[in-house]
């Protein structure tokens, strides 16, 4: 019997890299996602093909179940299968059943955005494989895959989220945040995606004492989310752009890319790549395809 699964992609809007440390973020899980659908299957072995969002297969390899139970890696160039591996390796330590009372599977998923643009690939995927086997998504996500977990939360809820680390267990909060100037909010690909990981790491590498910053990121986060004029939410997310700039080290991205731009600019999640949330009174569109920057996409066609 077939079995299908969904999961939310998500947009950071507030918190990056300090949600990693307890800060209070605001998530936004977005109308593009990923679906899972697992059959039964023969061999002892899990058949998988990941499809993007324009049909084409992007990955697709047979995976023993031997080399699940004892987390043997691939070829050592094959990253995703390596990465998939050990995704279902924690799995199989949570939940050895799947393994041990099955034949195999024939599991595929789908992307409902393109991969490359970096609304939770990996996020949704642990998402779907832990509704699959009825275990807890953020654990999943901290055995394998790491991170702060607000992209589980995301992916798990249809509605925005206050989402923050307390004795680095998960707090999701349900928020209103609806802002009635969304027309005036858009959200503009950078043409490349950024690592995770890398961009954690690097993070590490420039942390000092975090917790004076931490409760200044807290109080954007809150006047983000309570703010009902698109001049008092830029106003917030243009200070928000301030604290990490100086934090990091690195230019805003209006510093480095838009210095002309009529309007305010803020990165979303990992600096440098992947999606930038800009407010301005008039539609960005033309400014950034002149540029060379061909997504851009309402917060109404974004944003659940």
């Amino acid at each position: 019997m077939k079995k299908t699964f969904y999961s939310n992609g998500k947009l950071l809007i507030t918190g990056e890299y300090l949600v990693l440390d307890g800060a209070k973020a605001l998530a936004l899980p977005t109308k593009y996602g990923q679906n899972l659908t697992v059959e039964e299957g023969p061999e002892q072995t899990i058949r998988w093909k990941s499809y993007d969002a324009d049909g084409s297969v992007w990955f697709e390899s047979d995976i023993l179940f031997s080399s699940i139970v004892k987390k043997e890696k691939s070829d050592a160039t094959d990253d995703i299968k390596n990465t998939l591996i050990e995704i279902l390796h924690e799995a199989y330590l949570i939940a050895p059943n799947f393994i041990q009372k099955s034949d195999g599977y024939i599991i595929q998923t789908a992307l409902t955005f393109p991969k490359f643009w970096g609304l939770g690939t990996s996020s949704t995927l642990i998402n779907n494989i832990a509704q699959w086997l009825d275990i807890d998504a953020f654990t999943l996500l901290k055995n394998s895959f790491g991170g702060s977990g607000y992209d589980i939360a995301c992916a798990q809820n249809d509605f925005p989220v206050l989402y923050q680390l307390v004795n680095e267990k998960p707090i999701v909060k349900p928020v209103v945040f609806n802002p009635s100037f969304s027309d005036k909010i858009h959200f503009v690909y950078l043409n490349k995606k950024q690592s995770s990981k890398t961009a954690i790491a690097n993070y590490y590498n420039k942390q000092g004492n975090v917790s004076e910053i931490i409760q200044k990121i807290n109080q954007i986060t809150e006047a983000v989310i309570e703010a009902t004029e698109p001049k008092e939410f830029a106003l917030e997310l243009q200070k928000h752009e301030i604290e990490l700039s100086n934090l990091l080290e690195m230019q805003t991205v209006k510093e480095a890319l838009f210095p002309d731009f009529d309007g305010i600019i803020k990165s979303l999640g990992a600096w440098g790549g992947d999606f930038v949330l800009v407010i301005s009174k008039q539609d960005p569109t033309s400014y950034f395809k002149e540029r060379g920057y061909e997504i851009v996409i309402p917060y109404r066609e974004m944003i659940l």
